[in-house]
């Protein structure tokens, strides 16, 4: 489903926008902030694999945590499309879908509490469904939040918007993740992560109370012309037809494991080097500083300069993040190996965004989108899982390996292979199949 756009609104809904824009600016602002500040404490990068650590070694089971997240928030996005493009107001489904990615945190906070008392398998069994539900949870979110956000900013705003959102929700993040630190490395448990968890969870709360704020007009309700039977056929044409885009493909999935190390930084420095919870939580605020600004200069370069080629320097930065670890003598070396992996995580996540968009006709973006992040999905499952199941077999040495080189070859595609789209002339646009509804 494509976002509503405020121009394309009728003008009593642009009036009311336009009145009503600095107030929603800064409630939604305010929300990213608080929002992060609960990631912070219940980090799926950081904490939550400590948490799991403390239930068993296995580096495959720790990989999950971060691969059911990415998971969770891709699968079900294309699956709220049909519904949303019936709504007039898109909030009512953010408040609904969003307490589902934020219960949860609570139960951690009671499976922490109660550890001491439960078994192993019971204790990672319910972790574990936990963390599928908020995985989910957000993902149900996800659609309808970006639809919300759209509408209520206009489109000329969205860049100034989502760039300030992210900027508010990593400062607050890496404040979380500082006090995190001190709280697991001073507190004895069960207290530690409980506390953690019950921070998150307030956060979340409070999070919950500020987008309810959000003033959002109606409007007439969209109809989807991007029926089940006809999105797999064009999409089967674009695969058949569009050699660039699945190199592109390609690209994406490789990117997963080249970003794969990452997950097992922090494990791996506490286990291996003995590191404190207190400068894991430092290692953590060094990757969220250095992610804002990877994100704010790649973000730049790749609209002066070509988000292909930027993409490739962040997968030669996840290429060095891979190697600093494999070759670290000492922990001090891994807040390097965040700072490159940063532009790794910017490559990954946000500038195959723009790149997306450059794809075909702007009729056509939806296929390209949706096949965008359908080809992902699995990668973002399987990387992580194989990431463990390599440093539960070879050691940790062996997953930074493999991710180097996945980030070798990524950075190889996009370099010597693949094409910046607008200056693709092996794919000629063909006329999407048409719906019954044009």
């Amino acid at each position: 489903m494509g976002t509503i756009d405020a121009m394309s609104l009728p003008p009593s809904n642009e009036q009311f926008i336009q009145r009503h824009l600095r107030y929603n600016f800064t409630i939604n602002m305010l929300d990213g902030g608080i929002f992060g500040l609960a990631v912070g404490f219940a980090s799926f990068i950081t904490i939550i694999p400590l948490f799991v650590s403390q239930m068993t070694d296995s580096a495959l089971l720790i990989g999950l945590v971060p691969a059911i997240h990415s998971a969770g928030w891709q699968l079900p996005q294309l699956l709220t499309a049909d519904q949303l493009s019936r709504v007039k107001r898109f909030k009512p489904s953010v408040l609904w879908a969003t307490i589902h990615e934020r219960i949860p945190i609570l139960g951690l906070a009671g499976i922490a509490w109660f550890l001491p008392q439960m078994t192993t398998r019971i204790a990672l069994t319910l972790t574990f469904l936990l963390l599928i539900w908020q995985g989910l949870g957000g993902g149900f979110t996800a659609n309808a939040w970006t639809n919300l956000v759209s509408k209520i900013i206009p489109s000329n705003l969205h860049g100034t918007f989502f760039g300030a959102q992210t900027a508010a929700f990593t400062a607050m993040e890496a404040i979380a993740a500082i006090l995190a630190g001190l709280i697991l490395d001073r507190i004895d448990g069960p207290l530690d992560f409980t506390i953690c968890f019950l921070a998150a969870t307030l956060a979340f709360i409070i999070s919950y109370f500020v987008i309810m704020l959000t003033r959002e007009p109606d409007t007439i309700p969209q109809t989807t012309t991007e029926l089940p039977s006809n999105f797999w056929k064009e999409s089967g044409r674009i695969l058949r037809s569009n050699r660039n885009f699945v190199t592109f493909l390609g690209v994406r999935s490789l990117s997963q494991f080249a970003t794969m190390a990452l997950s097992f930084y922090t494990i791996y420095a506490v286990w291996h080097f003995r590191v404190s919870e207190f400068t894991a939580g430092l290692m953590t605020t060094a990757f969220l500083i250095a992610n804002i600004l990877a994100s704010l200069l790649m973000g730049r370069l790749a609209d002066r300069w070509s988000p292909r080629k930027v993409m490739s320097l962040g997968a030669l930065g996840a290429t060095l993040s891979a190697l600093t670890a494999w070759l670290a003598p000492s922990a001090n070396w891994f807040y390097l190996a965040l700072i490159f992996a940063s532009t790794g995580i910017v490559a990954t996540w946000t500038i195959p965004v723009p790149l997306t968009n450059q794809f075909g006709s702007e009729k056509e973006r939806p296929f390209y989108i949706g096949l965008s992040n359908t080809f992902t999905a699995p990668s973002a499952i399987l990387a992580p899982i194989i990431g463990g199941w390599l440093a539960d077999t070879f050691g940790f040495q062996a997953t930074f390996l493999v991710s180097a080189i996945s980030g070798l070859m990524m950075a190889a595609l996009l370099y010597f292979i693949m094409k910046d789209p607008s200056h693709d002339q092996n794919f000629i646009t063909q006329p999407i199949l048409r719906t019954p509804m044009e």
